[in-house]
């Protein structure tokens, strides 16, 4: 097996690119994200390494199953992955790089692979863990999060929507809390990602070494029995966790954004004086107008979509976002392009959305975002398939 210019042994995987390393120990395949100054971001060498390994142990019946953790600044764990590497979405889409298709197509295919992974999958969710890094663990059967944990979709501040799969899990949180978390880019800390249901269990940030270390030494044969072993220490956190809502969230804000579109929830956020909703308008007015409106739509289809049609969507949405070829523009003049760069490039936190308003959005603007540039026949991500319900 030969990944990221390695020769690799199916049963001893020991390093590939250099910024994702893995081991099978034991019964059990280890994957670390090893671009710790990039807070993990994920290349597109990453998401073929990751991949490939994946596909590997499943296919290898001496591996049982497979856990990932991320590399901090400061030895393992501490930060899982901050996303896509989004100053080369910047790069690519100006230079008209073909990688940059490339770079979703690949890493939506992966998010698909762990979402139907064959045998359990572990994800600790240590540090930063947004983005592509929720594609990352989303999937995975046990999501573990820690005190130390910061979880968020936050890509409608550069312009873009809550992809890798963001559709279809945001979808499925309790209520209209998945649009305000797709919409505002709430931060979530650990406890507030079990009440989401955006993690399994709340575990001690200080316990993970040991945790991690005790894997290749579970019997693996048996694995409901070893997840329930996991988990059970901290099922008292994890209950504890799963029945107390945040601060920032109330039933008001659940109604308000069950609402039909962006420009009536600001409305009804203006409404009401109480911090709680006033700090939600002013997230809103922070980001793009239009991938605001882009991004409700899509929560929205995908409530009601299995994973497979839901990331085809999403790939057809990601080329139109750099390509919004129905606006009369070209990549330069996108939204996505602008957020990034004022995030990331320049850093001057000033945008130039377009349009600047609300107000200024027509259903002629959204609705293109959600019909293909391909034929069923030749999509990118034709070949995704899920189970029969």
């Amino acid at each position: 097996m030969q990944v990221g210019g390695n020769v690799l042994d199916k049963k001893h995987v020991e390093l590939l690119s250099g910024d994702v390393l893995a081991q099978v120990s034991g019964h059990i395949g280890l994957i670390t994200l090893n671009r710790a100054k990039a807070l993990n971001a994920l290349s597109l060498s990453m998401v073929r390494d990751i991949t490939q390994v994946l596909l590997a142990w499943q296919a290898d019946s001496g591996v049982k199953a497979v856990a990932m953790r991320g590399m901090g600044r400061e030895g393992a764990f501490g930060a899982f992955c901050a996303g896509g590497d989004i100053r080369f979405f910047h790069q690519a889409a100006l230079a008209g790089d073909p990688q940059l298709e490339d770079f979703f197509t690949e890493e939506y295919a992966l998010n698909h692979l762990i979402h139907r992974y064959t045998k359990p999958c572990l994800v600790f969710m240590d540090g930063v863990v947004m983005g592509g890094g929720m594609g990352l663990a989303q999937g995975a059967s046990l999501r573990i999060a820690t005190d130390k944990t910061k979880m968020a979709m936050p890509e409608t501040m550069i312009g873009l929507f809550p992809d890798v799969g963001g559709g279809y899990f945001l979808s499925r949180c309790q209520g209209a809390l998945g649009e305000y978390l797709g919409l505002s880019g709430q931060m979530l800390n650990g406890a507030e990602a079990v009440f989401a249901g955006l993690a399994d269990v709340l575990c001690p940030s200080a316990e993970l070494s040991a945790l991690w270390d005790a894997l290749p030494n579970m019997d693996w044969q048996n694995a409901a029995h070893v997840l329930q072993q996991l988990t059970q220490p901290y099922a008292s956190a994890t209950a504890t966790a799963k029945a107390h809502t945040p601060a920032w969230w109330n039933p008001q804000l659940n109604s308000v954004f069950g609402l039909a579109d962006v420009p009536t929830i600001a409305n009804a956020l203006a409404q009401h004086t109480d911090e709680l909703s006033q700090a939600a308008l002013q997230a809103l007015r922070n980001r793009s107008p239009l991938m605001l409106c882009v991004t409700l739509e899509q929560i929205r289809r995908a409530r009601h979509m299995e994973l497979a049609d839901e990331l085809r969507m999403e790939r057809d949405m990601v080329r139109h976002s750099f390509h919004p070829a129905h606006l009369q523009r070209g990549p330069a003049h996108s939204d996505t392009v602008e957020g990034i760069r004022a995030l990331a490039v320049d850093k001057d936190h000033a945008p130039k959305w377009q349009p600047l308003r609300l107000e200024d959005i027509s259903t002629d603007m959204v609705t293109p975002f959600f019909q293909s540039p391909w034929p069923v026949h030749a999509h990118p991500l034709r070949h995704l398939s899920d189970p029969a319900a």
